[in-house]
């Protein structure tokens, strides 16, 4: 008998693609082999048996504080299992799956709401289905193969990834981070071109790299003239902005009433995983089939999704929870003002501090972590080169102990530096 040959490749074989290559130059181990974390993540992370005072988590607002996240979660095990044990279209969706999508399509204003395993899935998906032809029958079909997109140039990696197989300059165009005179330049662009027919417009609430708040009445304004489709990614505004006593009030209630579609997150404000895509009736329902990352895939766990809708109704039943956070950041941001460390301008709840040397700022990251501190840093290729930045997510367990630390530490790198 034969023995039969390893199923894995050899290395000689795998040569062409320089896998090797790739990984012996990366001199930063942390962006290709991430540490192990120990214990829940919170206002605290163990890191490779190392506590440290966590500027990282997105999951920020601390809420076993406040509520029984993890009952629920129990509770949505017992009553409904671990998995829907099957994709939306072979096992279909299980009662929470459904109880959550009515949940967000009321709070996002919108008529219907689909849920996916996550909010890169949702994005992936919803280009794929505004850009799809397809044929299943007679008279059943669509043919959007001429949709054109028109996106923030810093809008999140999952709409670019999403966008990859379609031509840029033809069927993709991208305006200036936040430049509604930019973007009316492309629609217009777009429309001399007699190409306007379908038009997206793609841009965020909150941009995860820098904070900034995205002017989204104005974009809705152009799209208003222009006959364009909008669609906002409000995975980091989701159940944090809205009530008029706090900022970007404005912008949330525009996406809430006059934004076509609207992605949401549930690892942000609600702390946990999962994505949604809301907007009208009865291109949810075609986002069923279309989308593929909603046919092809596992979609939430029950639990998740059980838990998720008990969360939403508890944010929106107790806005103190969210009002608390937002002063608590606030708070830190003018202390760091203060101490003459500015951050982005903007009112969001993201920090992020403009550092320039990408040298400085790895440099930093490094001390950080010697020093007690997880701090991420946003680099080039995720910024531009030496545009540098922190980008910190205060949170709510954070004492004023944990701030005071960091704070001290942080203007003693910058003298160190010179930056």
């Amino acid at each position: 008998m034969t023995a039969s040959r390893s199923a894995a490749p050899s290395v000689d074989r795998l040569a062409p693609w320089a896998f090797a290559a790739f990984v012996e130059a990366n001199t930063h181990d942390t962006a290709y082999r991430p540490p192990v974390v120990d214990g829940p993540v919170g206002p605290t992370i163990v890191r490779n048996g190392r506590e440290l005072v966590n500027f990282a988590s997105i999951s920020f607002l601390d809420l076993e504080r406040h509520l029984p996240v993890r009952r629920h979660f129990a509770e949505g095990a017992r009553t409904h299992g671990l998995s829907t044990s099957g994709s939306r279209m072979t096992q279909g969706i299980c009662r929470p799956h459904r109880v959550l999508e009515e949940t967000i399509a009321r709070h996002t204003g919108k008529e219907r709401a689909i849920s996916f395993a996550t909010g890169l899935l949702a994005n992936i998906g919803f280009v794929h289905a505004m850009s799809s032809s397809a044929h299943f029958d007679t008279g059943i079909g669509v043919r959007n193969h001429d949709t054109v997109f028109v996106v923030d140039r810093d809008v999140h990696w999952s709409i670019w990834k999403g966008l990859q197989g379609l031509r840029y300059g033809r069927h993709v165009h991208a305006f200036r981070h936040n430049d509604v005179a930019d973007l009316a330049r492309v629609l217009d662009r777009i429309r001399g071109a007699g190409r306007g027919g379908k038009t997206v417009v793609i841009a965020e609430s909150i941009y995860s790299a820098d904070g900034t708040m995205g002017p989204i009445v104005e974009i809705l304004d152009a799209c208003d003239r222009y006959g364009a489709v909008s669609m906002i990614d409000d995975a980091n505004g989701f159940m944090v902005y809205g009530p008029a006593n706090r900022p970007y009030a404005r912008e949330a209630a525009a996406i809430r009433e006059r934004a076509d579609f609207v992605m949401v997150s549930l690892s942000k404000a609600i702390g946990l995983e999962g994505g949604a895509l809301a907007g009208p009736a009865s291109a949810v329902d075609a986002f069923e089939l279309l989308s593929g990352t909603s046919m092809f895939t596992a979609a939430i766990q029950p639990p998740t999704a059980h838990a998720a809708d008990r969360t939403i109704a508890a944010l929106a039943d107790d806005p103190g929870i969210v009002d608390g956070y937002l002063a608590h950041a606030a708070r830190l941001r003018r202390r760091m003002h203060e101490a003459g460390t500015p951050t982005t301008p903007t009112d969001s709840y993201m920090l992020s501090v403009p550092i320039g040397s990408d040298a400085a700022a790895l440099q930093m990251r490094e001390w950080f972590v010697g020093d007690g501190y997880l701090v991420p840093v946003f680099s080039y290729p995720a910024v531009p080169r030496n545009q540098a930045l922190l980008r910190l997510f205060p949170h709510e367990g954070h004492t004023e102990e944990q701030l005071d630390g960091f704070l001290d530490t942080l203007l003693g790198y910058r003298r160190r530096l010179g930056v």
